[in-house]
């Protein structure tokens, strides 16, 4: 086990024309169950379930973010399956790896839309898989297929002409970047650098903080790159040197924990004392796990970072529900699918993605409640289109319409104390 830390039936021809293009793929089925081999799935859809569709990254460097998205997600569904369900049916997540990689999503997305036969897709995790993954859905769109709530800030499932197939939950990273551009012009620190991963993801923080710094008539005064997957392990400091000659007074991140982690670790040892700055997709507890577990000194390394975030802090107990949050994880303590648990991933008690992944399930569960009894699939955008000052316990209503497809944009920032990610209140007394 993993360590803790504090049918429809299918045409044959369907199943041909797949063989091959799914050769090798890995799937877990949700909670290491498999789905039973006697029902009858239409649309995803059983007399004793519903499925939701997930291709997310289960392993490689990147896997902190599909498991805690997972975790979150899990902690809320098991809570509405021991009380018997949505109409007597109960929700489960078919799981396939894509480990942060586009190819592997469009195959198991194929997988999940044309064999599988899912109800929707639900709980995706990044840019650069969710991008490639969008074609699919304008392909099939006379099924209806929806991709709801993807871990990923990016625009193309928020524009014309994807913007139709997705519903997000989370705010943007124009968002995420155009808040952290504010704030640090606002104390002075006009000079920003930015650092991040070479891909659509990268890119679209990229183009946020580009955004962000026009309003000013401000220039990004560096920029430096680094390629998906890299490790904690990988040396950075050519990126820091970059950066570092051009004077920065703050450095924009848009990465994943790993790389990101290693360019704080070698922007501190090669003397950039400048903020530090993460998106929330980093995966912030991830990211601070590598520096402490690494770090003989691990205040020093953090005494400058900031990271967005897009849900309130999980240590915020007045609101009911990150206090739901903290009692389900606890209650349900949900593990690494079994499928993919190989002992060397740690799991947090509590995150800010696990927290995300909840809220999630949360407002998805309302949603195919408001589906009802028979749900079809032609009927979920109707049913989410209906949700209006919807309370999910975390001050924030959550309302939809043809033409409001996100339903979140409050952005968050928090620093380390303590070891722990907490609320930053005072950004000139932080940064000055």
């Amino acid at each position: 086990m993993s360590k803790t830390r504090s049918n429809r039936t299918n045409l044959t021809s369907r199943r041909t024309v797949l063989k091959s293009l799914l050769a090798g793929s890995v799937v877990a089925p949700f909670a290491g169950r498999s789905l039973v081999a006697q029902e009858v799935f239409s649309e995803g859809v059983s007399d004793n379930q519903i499925v939701l569709g997930t291709s997310a990254a289960f392993s490689g460097p990147t896997r902190g973010l599909g498991i805690e998205l997972y975790r979150g997600s899990t902690a809320y569904f098991t809570h509405v399956n021991e009380g018997g369900g949505l109409f007597g049916r109960e929700i489960r997540q078919q799981l396939y790896d894509d480990s942060y990689q586009p190819d592997p999503a469009v195959t198991n997305t194929t997988q999940l839309m044309v064999e599988d036969d899912v109800f929707a897709l639900f709980g995706y995790v990044g840019t650069p898989t969710v991008t490639r993954v969008l074609p699919l859905l304008k392909k099939f769109q006379d099924r209806k297929f929806m991709l709801m709530f993807p871990f990923t800030g990016a625009q193309p499932q928020r524009e014309f002409p994807y913007g139709d197939f997705a519903f997000n939950l989370r705010a943007s990273y124009r968002q995420e970047t155009g808040g952290l551009v504010d704030n640090f012009v606002e104390i002075g620190r006009e000079r920003i650098g930015v650092f991040y991963q070479a891909d659509a993801y990268g890119r679209s923080g990229w183009a946020g903080v580009r955004a962000a710094l026009s309003k000013y008539n401000l220039n990004m005064v560096g920029e430096a790159t680094y390629r998906r997957g890299t490790k904690f392990t990988a040396n950075l400091r050519e990126q820091v040197e970059i950066l570092k000659t051009s004077q920065p007074q703050a450095v924009i991140c848009i990465g994943a924990y790993a790389a990101c982690a290693a360019f704080l670790r070698d922007a501190v040892d090669g003397g950039l004392q400048v903020p530090i700055a993460n998106l929330s997709f980093v995966g912030s507890e991830n990211l601070l796990k590598l520096i402490e577990d690494s770090q003989e000194n691990s205040e020093d390394y953090t005494k400058h970072l900031v990271n967005s975030q897009v849900v309130p802090s999980y240590t915020d107990d007045t609101l009911p529900g990150v206090i739901e949050y903290n009692e389900f994880m606890s209650r349900y303590n949900p593990a690494v699918p079994e499928k993919f648990d190989d002992d060397q991933y740690t799991t947090f008690d509590r995150s800010f993605v696990s927290l995300e992944g909840f809220l999630n399930a949360k407002l998805m569960t309302e949603i195919l409640r408001r589906v009802g009894a028979n749900p079809r699939r032609l009927d979920l955008e109707e049913a989410v289109f209906s949700i209006k000052d919807f309370d999910l316990g975390i001050g924030e209503p959550v309302s939809f319409d043809t033409n409001r497809r996100q339903g979140l944009d409050r952005v968050y920032y928090t620093v380390v104390e303590d070891g722990v990610f907490v609320p930053l209140r005072n950004w000139k007394g932080t940064f000055s």
